[in-house]
């Protein structure tokens, strides 16, 4: 479940200025680590934990490796990562220069279908009992165990 609480601020600028308004925020996500993932995959394959750890840092490596040469990555089940770098636009061609043009380079990750199913199948909830006060702090609230642990 991805909560949310409802947070609000005054608006500075626009139609709306020095209107208060209010807007969902999402909570503290939980968060499966390394050492969570690495015992995940233990329980559910023959592979020792040092054999998944080697595995996991072997991708990294090689991932990194493809990305340093300008390559994209299928990473199979999971989805894809490439290298997309923006261009800033010039008046002439003449201007068109890396060091001019090119903007810093960014990584793009796009999922398979199967976790896009993952992702829009996740229970979202707005706390109405968690209302932001206008110093910064909030009120109630409770955060549940992690389920993936």
């Amino acid at each position: 479940m991805l909560e949310h609480e409802i947070k609000n601020k005054v608006l500075t600028i626009g139609n709306r200025k020095g209107q208060t308004v209010y807007y969902a925020y999402p909570k503290s996500q939980q968060k499966l680590t390394n050492k969570m993932l690495i015992e995940r995959i233990v329980r559910e394959t023959s592979l020792s934990e040092g054999d998944v750890s080697n595995a996991l840092i072997s991708l990294s490596n090689i991932v990194c490796d493809a990305l340093k040469m300008g390559m994209s990555v299928d990473l199979a089940e999971l989805g894809s990562l490439r290298l997309v770098v923006p261009s800033k636009m010039m008046d002439t061609p003449e201007e068109v220069t890396v060091a001019d043009a090119l903007k810093t380079p960014k990584i793009v990750f796009t999922p398979k279908q199967k976790m896009r199913d993952a992702a829009n199948s996740v229970e979202l909830s707005i706390d109405r009992d968690t209302v932001t006060k206008a110093d910064g702090g909030s009120t109630g609230g409770t955060q549940e165990d992690n389920p993936l642990g």
